[in-house]
C-alpha cells in the first residue's frame, strides 16, 4: 500500500504539471497574436490586403462571399493555418467537403501584392483572416480587429476536411456539436450561419430540401427553386441560387428574415428556425441588426483564432498554394 501511495505522490504532480503545460502552450498561442504584429516589420501590410480586397469586390460582390467562407473552411480543420490553401493530392482542396469552394485566387493575389511590398514576412493564414473581414467590410457588414501572427502549415488532410466541416445538409444538433468541437457555441454559430446573408449555392447543395416534402418551406419559394433545379442529378447541378433573395449582396440581416419566413435556402439554414432552441436568437437578430452584427463580428474574431500556429510554429508561405 505503502509503494502505491509512493507512486501517487509521484506521477499526480508530474500529471499536473504536464496539463498545466499544455495549457499554457494552447493559450500563449492565442496570446502571441497582436493587431501590431506587422507595425514595424510590414506596415503597409493591412492596407495592401484591403486595396487587394476592394478590388475583388468591386469586380464582383460575389467575392465577398467566398472570403468569408475561405475562412470559415480553413479554420475549421487543424485551425486557421491556411492549409485548406494548399495544393495537391490528399490535401483539403481535394475533399468532397471543400466541392464548391471558390475564390481561392483572391488571396493568392493579395499576397502577391503583399509580397511585392515586404517579401517573405506576411503568412498566409493572416492574409485570409484579414480578407474575410475587409470582405464583410467591403459589403456594408461590420468590422472587427484581427489580431495577427498566424503561421502557415505545411500539411493538408482531405481527410480531416471530410470529418471536421459542417454539411449544408446538417440539422441542429449536428450544427451544434460541430461548432462545439471547434469552442464556439450555438449562439455563434448562429451568428456564423448569418454569413449566408451574402454568397449563393449550388443546386446540388439544396435539391434535397426542395424536393423533400416533409421539409418546412414556403411553397412559393419551393416553387421558384424547383424552377432552377431539376429534381434529378446531375442536371443542373452547378445552377446557382442566392442564399439570400432580399439582398445577396449586402450584409444585413435579411437572411435570418427569410429563415422566420421558411424561406432558408439550405437545410442547416432552416434548422436554426424550426421551432428548436435557436429560435430565440433568430428572432433576436430579425429584431435587432444591431445586435447581429456585433455578434457576428465578436464570433468571427474568435474563430480567426481557432489553434493558431505562432512563434516558431509552422513557416511563412512564399505561395500561398505550396508549403515552402
Amino acid at each position: 500500500m505503502g509503494s502505491y501511495k509512493f507512486i501517487a505522490n509521484i506521477l499526480i504532480p508530474i500529471f499536473v504539471l504536464l496539463l498545466s503545460l499544455n495549457c499554457m502552450m494552447a493559450c500563449n498561442c492565442k496570446e502571441q497574436l497582436s493587431t501590431t504584429f506587422y507595425d514595424n516589420t510590414c506596415p503597409k501590410a493591412l492596407t495592401t490586403i484591403k486595396r487587394s480586397i476592394n478590388a475583388a469586390v468591386s469586380r464582383n460582390p460575389r467575392n465577398a462571399a467566398l472570403l468569408v467562407r475561405l475562412l470559415f473552411h480553413d479554420c475549421f480543420v487543424q485551425g486557421c493555418d491556411a492549409s485548406l490553401l494548399l495544393d495537391g493530392a490528399g490535401s483539403e482542396k481535394q475533399s468532397r467537403a471543400n466541392n464548391g469552394v471558390l475564390g481561392y485566387e483572391l488571396i493568392d493575389d493579395a499576397k502577391a501584392a503583399v509580397e511585392r511590398v515586404c517579401p517573405g514576412v506576411v503568412s498566409c493564414a493572416d492574409i485570409l483572416a484579414v480578407a474575410a473581414r475587409d470582405a464583410s467590410v467591403a459589403v456594408r457588414g461590420p468590422s472587427w480587429l484581427v489580431r495577427l501572427g498566424r503561421r502557415d502549415s505545411t500539411i493538408s488532410n482531405a481527410a480531416e476536411a471530410a470529418t471536421d466541416l459542417p454539411r449544408g445538409n446538417f440539422n441542429l444538433s449536428q450544427l451544434i456539436s460541430s461548432f462545439d468541437r471547434e469552442g464556439l457555441n450555438a449562439r455563434e454559430m448562429v451568428a456564423l450561419s448569418g454569413s449566408h446573408t451574402i454568397g449563393q449555392a449550388r443546386c446540388v447543395t439544396f435539391r434535397p430540401r426542395i424536393y423533400d416534402n416533409s421539409s418546412n418551406i414556403d411553397a412559393a419559394f419551393r416553387s421558384s427553386l424547383e424552377a432552377n433545379c431539376p429534381p434529378t442529378a446531375p442536371h443542373g447541378d452547378g445552377n446557382l441560387q442566392p442564399l439570400d433573395l432580399m439582398t445577396p449582396n449586402r450584409f444585413d440581416n435579411n437572411y435570418f428574415r427569410n429563415l422566420v419566413s421558411s424561406r432558408g435556402l439550405l437545410t442547416s439554414d432552416q434548422a436554426l428556425y424550426n421551432g428548436d432552441s435557436t429560435d430565440s436568437i433568430v428572432t433576436e437578430y430579425v429584431n435587432n441588426p444591431s445586435t447581429f452584427d456585433s455578434d457576428f463580428a465578436a464570433a468571427m474574431v474568435k474563430m480567426s483564432e481557432i489553434s493558431p500556429l505562432t512563434g516558431t510554429n509552422g513557416i511563412i508561405r512564399t505561395l500561398c498554394t505550396t508549403a515552402s
